[in-house]
């Protein structure tokens, strides 16, 4: 279903799940003024169309800043195999992972809690088999957050 299609009671669902991903189903329903069930029902429907995605917990900042970096890696063996991109995944602060054309093969975006952190990820991705060159570069300022 394209989101032109949704109705104004999914758009209103949607704006209160992207609100508050956990509001209750019952806070949900009087909000938009349908049943539980129809609620229900229709984010199964809007899941299975893709619509909705998924659900995800945003840890909270306060108090405390992330550290934002990239990784552009070189790989000797240029692709061929999984390896690097398995091991990769394993790492929580990894946020995304894009293959790139050009010098360098991968694009590897983190957010950490320190800065000691970025350096054991960057240590971690430099000895893996198969990689044979880094670049990082670490964010100063975020002045645009779409995500």
């Amino acid at each position: 279903m394209s989101e032109h299609r949704l109705d104004e009671i999914d758009r209103r669902i949607i704006a209160a799940l992207t609100e508050d991903a956990r509001v209750p189903l019952v806070s949900l329903a009087a909000r938009v003024h349908l049943s539980r069930n129809a609620v229900k029902q229709r984010m199964d429907r809007m899941e299975r169309e893709g619509v909705i995605a998924g659900y995800t917990v945003v840890s909270g900042r306060a108090g405390r800043s992330r550290v934002s970096a990239i990784v552009m890696v070189y790989r000797s063996d240029r692709m061929r195999g999984g390896g690097v991109i398995a091991e990769i995944s394993r790492i929580p602060e990894v946020r995304r992972c894009d293959v790139m054309s050009g010098d360098f093969d991968l694009l590897v975006s983190l957010e950490a809690e320190s800065m000691d952190r970025i350096g054991e990820i960057w240590e971690m991705l430099a000895a893996l088999p198969g990689v044979s060159n880094t670049v990082t570069a670490v964010s100063l300022t975020r002045v645009i957050d779409r995500e």
